[in-house]
């Protein structure tokens, strides 16, 4: 099971301590803008190349995912926002022969490798001080609990995150006992039954 769900406000202050870290700080908000953002995984993260990424249309591509399928996911604006800040402030100081066009590189100009996301990731949780503890898949059920929090169907956020089947969607996603709650009242006829 995944562990306790961060918050939409937790997750905020998990992005805000970027702030504190220069460069590698804009290239690490943009990595967290990303995984929240798209949901994707982090080996799916590690291999987005520079052409993944449509600013017009706010979508990346993902080549190659889990079980070898390709798809498309929608990304927020703001995230775009942050890659392009990386784009134009960070990466050209990062990159070097070995580089190619891959997105998000590391400290020595390579790709990520998924153990270097995760303690990238784990950090800046723990500096949060919010008392979850987690890495990248915490921004993956973070943003598939809050979709389905604020509305989204199931089989939306199965799509979203690449989920072959239903079922694997459906474990992953955390539902908050506030929006349970407010769902049972609204819809469980006992509690609407007046005394």
């Amino acid at each position: 099971m995944p562990k306790p769900v961060l918050s939409e406000k937790e997750v905020m202050q998990i992005l805000s301590q970027t702030e504190h870290y220069g460069q590698r700080g804009i290239r690490d908000r943009a990595i967290m803008e990303v995984y929240y953002a798209s949901g994707i995984r982090r080996l799916e993260l590690s291999k987005l190349r520079l052409s993944d990424i449509d600013f017009e249309q706010f979508q990346l591509r993902v080549n190659q995912g889990k079980g070898f399928r390709d798809r498309y996911v929608p990304i927020a604006k703001r995230a775009c926002f942050w890659i392009y800040k990386y784009l134009k402030e960070v990466r050209q100081t990062l990159s070097n022969e070995q580089s190619e066009d891959i997105l998000f590189l590391a400290n020595n100009g390579q790709p990520f490798r998924a153990s270097q996301l995760s303690e990238l990731v784990a950090k800046y949780i723990k500096l949060a001080n919010i008392q979850k503890s987690g890495a990248c898949n915490q921004y993956r059920h973070a943003a598939a609990t809050h979709m389905v929090d604020n509305g989204a169907y199931i089989r939306h956020v199965q799509e979203f995150l690449g989920h072959a089947d239903l079922s694997t969607t459906q474990v992953y996603v955390h539902v908050s006992m506030a929006k349970l709650k407010e769902v049972y009242g609204k819809t469980h006829p006992a509690a609407n039954i007046k005394k």
